[in-house]
């Protein structure tokens, strides 16, 4: 079977493209995994399907990480998936709203940049003090379409972000399915710099776009700064976080605006 593919980066996170509106792909777990594989495969840290809308979306965005295995939400994966259906309508398209698993994304088009309208955010605990990998942390977490654990680092360069993002990935205190984990330091007012370890990928990633939600937001709880946070990521790009804040800890209108960037298009022997 021949596939044909577009793939895609959104601040250096890459995914593979597929158009899937036919519903004529039939992807196994193993195969999303040899697709995404940097050495025998195309090389990505996720898949993205589009699909048809099954309730109250435009499309229907899917999304497999690296090891094959589906995934509720990817910050940076939606605002590809937009960017790539846009493509796929001519590039006459303003605006979309689209359905994953965390709920309706909208997505809006500036040129190669898109703003993505995230779902709500919840599940947020502050100041967990957890031993991980030997070191007592202050871990905060909050849903942002999937979990993430936040660690504030003075020395983003020296953190040990496999040792410590793989032992909170799977620590006891984010079972049964585990968390992505975040390290984040303050560069200046309205500004963080931010390492993802990422859930599926098992490894750092340059970007992750619900991680950057994330500690925009573990951020402003402790500082108050408000929005727009300004989050520059691994990959050399910086990103705009946008929220309100009507209630105390209660978010409304989640924003992510950043790049979406076509790589190459090709055809790979399933």
């Amino acid at each position: 079977m021949t596939l044909t593919f577009t793939k895609m980066n959104g601040a250096g996170n890459d995914f593979v493209m597929l158009d899937n509106r036919d519903l004529s792909l039939k992807l196994t777990k193993e195969q999303i995994e040899k697709l995404c594989d940097r050495h025998r495969g195309i090389g990505a840290d996720g898949l993205l399907c589009v699909e048809p809308a099954t309730a109250d979306g435009d499309f229907k965005m899917r999304y497999y990480n690296a090891d094959g295995g589906e995934a509720e939400m990817c910050g940076n994966g939606a605002r590809c998936f937009g960017r790539f259906v846009n493509h796929l309508h001519g590039d006459k398209l303003t605006k979309i709203r689209f359905e994953t698993l965390a709920g309706i994304i909208s997505a809006e088009f500036e040129g190669s940049q898109v703003r993505i309208n995230m779902s709500a955010p919840h599940n947020l605990k502050l100041s967990q003090h957890l031993e991980v990998a030997g070191a007592g942390l202050t871990v905060h977490s909050v849903n942002t379409g999937v979990p993430h654990a936040v660690v504030m680092v003075d020395d983003l360069e020296t953190v040990p972000v496999r040792e410590w993002g793989a032992a909170l990935r799977y620590h006891e205190a984010f079972k049964p399915k585990g968390t992505n984990a975040n390290f984040s330091k303050v560069v200046a007012p309205g500004s963080i710099a931010i390492r993802t370890y990422e859930r599926g990928v098992e490894d750092e990633t340059l970007a992750c776009g619900t991680g950057m939600v994330a500690c925009a937001l573990i951020y402003h709880e402790l500082t108050g700064e408000p929005g727009p946070i300004s989050v520059l990521v691994k990959g050399g790009d910086t990103l705009k976080v946008g929220f309100e804040e009507p209630n105390k800890s209660e978010y409304t209108n989640v924003t992510l605006f950043g790049p979406a960037d076509f790589v190459f298009q090709g055809t790979v022997q399933l």
